[in-house]
């Protein structure tokens, strides 16, 4: 977009109606794309996450556009992709045969079969429609739906990308394989992504919710996977390791280039209570903006990220209110990283 035409927007005003963030971009416009996708076809406790791009969406509007440390913010360009209705219809057909293969176990090996072919059919949408926005220049980010939906914009990511690392903010470890029976489950995500040869490491983080085949997955990774267990870290703060100590500690895990899972769950719950997996403890809403940060300032790569598993509360969009500000630092954050907006450590004013 030319500067001339972001002239007549009002920065200090109210956003745009039905615009993410409430900003003047279009997809051809924007420098960064997120995908929306309404989808939480295997979620196995509490449904609501394929309301979380439209509930995100609303909340957005509301966000302030300035940024002391990132003056020029909001020009980098952000726009959220249409809302397949589509995907959503889909969802709701296939959540029916999901109840059903635990209502009628006699069925459930065929029933399985459908749930995942399309699954895999939703990978490979999400794929070729990462790539195509990837191909024209752009940042691809994806909006969740469960935590099940980055995978095919990982395998984009992989083509165009031949080494990069998977920072993963998360309550669970997600390295499960075929989570009841679903190859592409929410708890498997993260199985799938290690089986992607551009993927040579996983940091994940705030983990504290797994199983005994996670667990050995882990052990047995050879040093490509490297966990940062939510106690680990709760206790290293208790005997004064401070918080940007333990951040410096876990980029170095990571290369050059990176891509960032963030499933909300990772998250303390009291900013994320409607989620569909909740989970005692967690990352500070200030540490995990900290631990982004630090990513982009190291110089480091963000190619990409997702942000996953917000579902909106029955009386109130606190859950999205947070989730379109973790949007938004991811959003800025990937653009620093990428040159493409101004960092100032000495903020504007002080």
């Amino acid at each position: 977009m030319q500067e001339n035409s972001l002239l007549g927007f009002d920065v200090n005003g109210p956003g745009l109606p039905g615009q993410l963030f409430g900003l003047p971009f279009t997809p051809e416009t924007a420098r960064l794309i997120i995908l929306p996708l309404p989808w939480e076809v295997t979620v196995s406790y509490r449904t609501g996450t394929a309301q979380g791009p439209l509930s995100v969406l609303h909340a957005s509007r509301q966000i302030d556009f300035f940024h002391r440390h990132i003056p020029d913010a909001w020009k980098l360009g952000t726009c959220l992709a249409e809302i397949p209705e589509s995907l959503l219809e889909t969802n709701s057909r296939l959540r029916v045969l999901v109840d059903r293969c635990h209502e009628a176990p006699g069925e459930a090996s065929l029933l399985l079969e459908q749930i995942n072919e399309a699954c895999g059919t939703l990978n490979i949408y999400v794929r070729n429609q990462a790539l195509n926005l990837l191909n024209e220049g752009k940042i691809v980010g994806l909006l969740g739906g469960d935590h099940s939906t980055p995978l095919g914009l990982i395998r984009a990511l992989a083509e165009k990308h031949d080494r990069f690392g998977v920072l993963q903010i998360d309550a669970h470890a997600d390295l499960r394989k075929a989570y009841e029976g679903f190859t592409y489950s929410h708890g498997s995500v993260m199985y799938n992504v290690l089986k992607i040869p551009a993927v040579k490491k996983l940091v994940q983080v705030g983990i504290r919710d797994f199983c005994e085949e996670e667990y050995q997955l882990i052990q047995r990774g050879g040093g490509r996977i490297r966990t940062y267990y939510d106690d680990q870290l709760k206790i290293k703060q208790d005997n004064g390791t401070r918080w940007p100590d333990q951040v410096k500690e876990i980029i170095d895990n990571l290369p050059d280039k990176v891509y960032i899972s963030f499933d909300i769950d990772g998250l303390d719950p009291r900013f994320c209570p409607h989620t569909g997996t909740p989970v005692p403890g967690g990352l500070d809403f200030h540490q995990a903006v900290e631990l982004i940060k630090a990513v982009a300032l190291s110089g480091r790569r963000i190619i990409g990220f997702d942000l996953s598993e917000v579902a909106p509360g029955p009386n109130d969009d606190w859950d999205a209110n947070v989730a379109a500000r973790l949007l938004w630092q991811l959003s800025l954050w990937a653009g620093v990283s990428q040159g493409l907006l101004a960092y100032q450590a000495d903020g504007v004013g002080d």
